[in-house]
């Protein structure tokens, strides 16, 4: 499945800037930062549990905004990508 992950994470202290560097590690893991806040992942069923069970327990649900789009597996169809920056193909060759 296709998942695209939005978060926003609140607050000026210094707890809220180590949350949004958790957040965006556990992502990277899982996925390929497409905007600052923004990620699209590739997952299967059970990355896509264990991925959400990691970034509940980062936030925090007071102050913080997690959003997970599951587009499913035809996913081609449903992204567009206009202007700046070469979109990339999750499912293609990756060379590191």
């Amino acid at each position: 499945m296709y998942v695209l992950v939005t978060y926003d994470v609140s607050g000026n202290d210094t707890s809220a800037a180590s949350r949004l560097r958790r957040v965006a590690k556990v992502c990277t893991q899982y996925g390929q930062r497409v905007q600052y806040s923004v990620f699209e992942c590739l997952l299967d069923p059970a990355q896509y549990e264990k991925m959400k069970h990691e970034l509940k327990k980062v936030i925090n649900n007071e102050t913080d905004s997690l959003r997970l789009y599951n587009l499913g597996k035809q996913w081609q169809s449903k992204v567009e990508h206009i202007g700046a920056h070469q979109t990339y193909d999750p499912s293609g060759f990756l060379c590191i």
